[in-house]
């Protein structure tokens, strides 16, 4: 068996579709908007992946009134906080995560504080420290600010920390921040990440004697 392995000093966790499943959820609710809207829920669901609500919605509905996509994005937010029927871990995110307790790692997710706390807690995935959450940033991804606060709070440069991440514009924030990307499943597959796991069961990390991260990849 073939296995790779990459150092960093510190790993920068996206949430959905990474850390926890909940497809489930984001179905049921981009589905109620899509119908609202009178759009194709197919279309709809191709896009909503790793984005905040409201630029996935001015996405979708150009010309839109911003303060339009901003209050569906709350009343959904509040939708999804509620919901967390079907919300499981990704396999291997328990033991993922057991592994980092103590070590350098944040989380940088489009979801909100509340969404965020919701979902980790569905899944019995404990919550990291550091959190860089849709209230802190300007800019939804794919723009790289998230990545790059999580970085700067945790103490480490850029190229010190790899990114793991589900969707294409995580994966494109995660490049454009200048940090190498572990893409986790079937979306992250057609993106051409650094390194790439069907699940978090693939990945083992250690830590260094001199403090550094080490990634065991298998295949």
């Amino acid at each position: 068996m073939t296995a790779t392995t990459l150092t960093a000093r510190a790993l920068l966790l996206d949430m959905d579709g990474t850390l926890v499943n909940s497809d489930a959820v984001v179905e049921r609710c981009w589905r109620r908007w899509a119908e609202e809207q009178r759009l194709d829920a197919e279309y709809v669901l191709g896009h909503v992946h790793g984005r905040q609500g409201h630029a996935t919605m001015a996405l979708l509905l150009p010309g839109r009134p911003a303060e339009l996509n901003h209050a569906d994005n709350r009343r959904m937010l509040e939708q999804e906080t509620a919901d967390t029927e079907g919300v499981v871990p990704i396999p291997g995110a328990p033991e993922f995560m057991a592994a980092l307790a103590g070590l350098p790692h944040a989380l940088v997710t489009s979801a909100d504080e509340a969404l965020a706390q919701a979902r980790m807690g569905a899944a019995a995935l404990p919550v990291p420290e550091v959190r860089v959450t849709a209230e802190r940033v300007g800019a939804s991804k794919p723009d790289p600010e998230g990545f790059l606060k999580g970085a700067a709070e945790l103490g480490f440069e850029p190229e010190d920390c790899i990114v793991f991440e589900d969707s294409e514009v995580g994966i494109a924030a995660g490049r454009a921040a200048g940090m190498r990307v572990v893409g986790v499943g079937p979306r992250a597959a057609a993106q051409a990440p650094t390194a790439l796991v069907r699940t978090l069961e693939q990945v083992r990390v250690e830590a260094a004697a001199d403090g550094s991260l080490v990634l065991t990849i298998s295949a």
